[in-house]
């Protein structure tokens, strides 16, 4: 796995009456997408199944980080490009 690999963290959205983040995973043309807080593997295209144990090890770790990181996002600004 190289260790470039891109994250990108969705804002909070609701799945049903649940909150829910869904963080991506890019290398190259590999992509995986994860659901949290349950940290469910949501589609896998590339990774490894060595890989896929390596990312949901890292969501299980940084799951309360990435969770804040979703909650701070303002897609309007986001979407305007401003900070």
């Amino acid at each position: 796995m190289n260790s470039e690999i891109k994250m990108s963290v969705s804002t909070m959205t609701r799945n049903k009456d649940n909150k829910a983040v869904y963080v991506l995973f890019e290398d190259a043309d590999k992509k995986a997408e994860f659901a949290l807080p349950e940290g469910r593997l949501v589609r896998n295209t590339g990774f490894s199944d060595d890989e896929i144990d390596q990312l949901i090890e890292y969501i299980d770790n940084e799951k309360d980080s990435i969770m804040d990181v979703a909650k701070k996002i303002n897609p309007m600004r986001s979407f305007l490009g401003k900070e």
